[in-house]
């Protein structure tokens, strides 16, 4: 059975981007990396690490009197789970409108299309 991935809000996504960057980590070292660029409270910083905590989706390890923090899933994980939650938002669940909506609406190079014909083919030998 597959684990489940906890759902990410936006401003969890930022801490664990640092995590996945590098880990472990103690607080005082996430709070150094967001706080300024982010504008956020150190506070802030630590509540959002104790709500990944709750979700599993970080674990701690206590090393004297430290906390140190890191993922307990992966970065392709939570994209794979994201990418299907938007996909049956908006698409409901299909692939097609998706892409076709991509290349109306976007700019699409030449270079990402050729990628995505390569990607295509190879889905249809296997």
């Amino acid at each position: 059975m597959a684990k489940e991935t906890p759902a990410i809000a936006e401003a969890e996504w930022k801490v664990m981007r640092v995590l996945w960057r590098r880990s472990p980590l103690a607080a005082y070292d996430v709070v150094q990396e967001l706080a300024p660029k982010e504008e956020w409270h150190p506070n802030t910083i630590k509540t959002l690490l104790a709500r990944l905590v709750k979700k599993k989706a970080v674990t701690t390890r206590k090393f004297k009197n430290l906390f140190y923090y890191e993922p307990a899933i992966t970065e392709e994980e939570c994209i794979a789970a994201e990418s299907e939650t938007f996909l049956q938002r908006c698409f409901d669940g299909a692939v097609q409108p998706l892409l076709v909506h991509f290349a109306k609406n976007k700019k699409v190079s030449k270079a990402d299309v050729d990628e995505l014909r390569r990607i295509l083919e190879g889905k249809g030998k296997e």
